[in-house]
C-alpha cells in the first residue's frame, strides 16, 4: 500500500471513530469510567498477580475495593457535602446584603458627596445578584447534569462501571497482545515506541495526578474545617478535585477560601491567615515533595495545553470528553513531536545544506 493510501486509510478511520463517538456519546460514559479507572487500577492488579494471587481473583478483589470506596464515600461523605451546599444556598441572599453593608459603610467613609452615585451602582448590583442567584445556581448543577449523569441512568452507571472494569483488568494483556498483532508490520516498531511513550506520559499523570488530588483534597478540607471556614470541606474537596489541573485547584479554592473567610470574619485577620497557611502547606507539599516523586518530568503536559484539551473535548463529547482529553492531549503531544522529530530529520527542514555536493547545482561560469 502507497504512503498516501496509508494517510487516507487512517484518516477515514480517524473520522468514522470521532463521528461513532459523537453519535454514541449518550452511552458512552459507564464505558469509558470503567476504562480509565481500569488503566489507573492495573497496577495495583498486577502486584496483586505477582504475590501468587490469580488474575480473576486479583481483578476482583480490585473491584471490592473500588466499589467498597464508593460506597463509603457515598454513606459518609455525600450527606455532610449535600448539607453544606444547601446551606450555602439558603444563607447566600443574606451574605449578599451583608456584604453590601460593609461595602455601604466603607464607601460612605471614603466618598463623601459621591456615595450618592456609588449606592446607585451598588443597589443595582446587589438587586441582580439576589434576583439571579438561584437561576446562577440551578443553571450550573442542571449544566452539570445534563452533561454527566443525565446521559446514562444512574443506576446504570453504577452497576455497569465495576463490570467493565473487572473485565478489563482481567483480560488486559491478553487485549494489548490482540491489538499488537493487528498493527501494521513495517510501522509496528514505531507505533509501539509512541504508544509506550503516550503511556508512560499519562500513567504518570492519572496515577500521580489523581494521588495528589486525594491528597490535597484531604488537606484543605481539613484544614478549612479547623480554620472554621464555612463549607469548608465543601471548598477543600473542590480545590482537591480541580488541582487534576496544576495551579487551577490551588488557586480557585484560595481565592474561594479567602471570600468566604472576609465575608463571615471581616474585620478580623486571623481566619484569613489560617486559610493562607492552609494553601501555602497544600502548595509547597505539591511542589516540594507530592509532584517531584509522583509525576515527575514524564508527563510533557502543559498546563495550558492540558486546560484547553479539557475543554476542547469537553465541549464536543462533554463528561466523556473531559474523561478523555488527558489521554488525548498525551497522545496528541507525543505524535506532535514525533512529527516535529521526522521533520528536523528531513530534508524538507534541513534544506540544500543536507545535499551531497554532487547533487547541488554546478556553479555557474562566469566569462572570460
Amino acid at each position: 500500500m502507497r504512503v498516501e493510501r496509508q494517510v487516507l486509510f487512517w484518516l477515514a478511520a480517524l473520522i468514522l471513530l470521532i463521528l461513532a463517538a459523537l453519535v454514541l456519546r449518550s452511552v458512552l460514559l459507564p464505558f469509558v469510567a470503567g476504562m480509565v479507572i481500569a488503566y489507573a487500577l492495573n497496577p495495583l492488579a498486577d502486584r496483586l498477580v505477582a504475590l501468587g494471587l490469580p488474575r480473576v481473583w486479583a481483578s476482583a478483589i480490585v473491584v471490592t475495593l473500588l466499589v467498597m470506596a464508593l460506597v463509603a464515600a457515598v454513606v459518609f461523605l455525600v450527606p455532610i457535602i449535600a448539607r453544606q451546599v444547601q446551606q450555602l444556598v439558603e444563607v447566600l441572599p443574606g451574605e449578599i446584603e451583608r456584604v453590601r453593608g460593609m461595602v455601604e459603610d466603607s464607601a460612605r467613609e471614603r466618598l463623601g458627596s459621591r456615595f450618592g452615585d456609588f449606592q446607585a451602582w451598588l443597589d443595582s448590583v446587589a438587586a441582580e445578584l439576589s434576583r439571579n442567584w438561584a437561576s446562577v445556581i440551578g443553571y450550573l448543577a442542571q449544566s452539570v447534569w445534563s452533561q454527566g449523569m443525565a446521559l446514562v441512568n444512574f443506576a446504570s452507571l453504577l452497576l455497569i462501571t465495576p463490570v467493565v472494569v473487572f473485565y478489563l483488568l482481567v483480560d488486559w494483556y491478553s487485549m494489548l497482545e490482540k491489538i499488537d498483532s493487528w498493527l501494521p508490520r513495517d510501522h509496528a516498531p514505531t507505533i509501539r515506541r509512541l504508544a509506550t511513550e503516550i503511556n508512560a506520559a499519562v500513567s504518570a499523570f492519572i496515577r500521580g495526578q489523581g494521588l495528589i488530588c486525594l491528597i490535597l483534597g484531604a488537606l484543605y478540607a481539613v484544614g478549612l474545617t479547623w480554620a472554621d471556614i464555612p463549607y469548608g470541606l465543601v471548598i477543600g474537596l473542590a480545590a482537591g478535585l480541580l488541582s487534576f489541573v496544576p495551579f487551577v485547584g490551588f488557586a480557585l479554592g484560595l481565592i474561594t477560601a479567602l471570600t468566604v473567610a472576609l465575608i463571615q470574619y471581616w474585620p478580623e485577620t486571623l481566619p484569613l491567615l489560617k486559610v493562607l497557611a492552609v494553601f501555602a502547606v497544600g502548595q509547597a507539599l505539591d511542589s516540594a515533595l507530592l509532584s517531584p516523586r509522583t509525576v515527575g518530568p514524564k508527563v510533557g503536559l502543559h498546563p495550558v495545553w492540558l486546560i484547553f484539551s479539557l475543554f476542547v473535548f469537553g465541549y464536543l463529547f462533554g463528561f466523556v470528553g473531559v474523561l478523555v482529553a488527558v489521554p488525548m492531549a498525551a497522545a496528541i503531544a507525543v505524535l506532535v513531536r514525533f512529527a516535529l522529530e521526522v521533520y528536523l530529520s528531513s530534508s524538507i527542514y534541513k534544506g540544500r545544506t543536507a545535499l551531497a555536493p554532487a547533487d547541488l547545482d554546478p556553479p555557474i561560469k562566469k566569462g572570460p
